[in-house]
C-alpha cells in the first residue's frame, strides 16, 4: 500500500511528512539520517512503505535489487 504524503516514525506513528526526498517518487520518503522500509529489519529512525519508484540517487539504499523499485 503506498501513502504518499505520510511517513512512519521508529514508534510505529504515521505522520505528515515536513518534506520529501526529491531522488524517490510514488511515495514520501522523508529527509531523515536514515531511512528504511517499513516491515523490513532496518532500524530507522524513519520508515517508508512502498512501493516507491527511484528517481535520483537511492541515498537510503531501499532498492536493493537495482530494479528501480524500493520497498517493494
Amino acid at each position: 500500500m503506498t501513502t504518499a504524503g505520510l511517513a512512519q516514525s521508529a514508534d510505529g506513528n504515521v505522520q505528515t511528512a515536513q518534506a520529501c526526498d526529491p531522488n524517490y517518487a510514488g511515495a514520501c520518503v522523508p529527509i531523515a539520517s536514515d531511512v528504511d522500509c517499513a516491515g523490513g529489519s532496518g532500524n530507522g529512525p524513519a520508515y517508508v512503505r512502498g512501493p516507491v519508484r527511484v528517481v535520483g540517487r537511492d541515498i537510503y539504499k531501499l532498492d536493493r535489487d537495482g530494479d528501480g523499485i524500493a520497498c517493494e
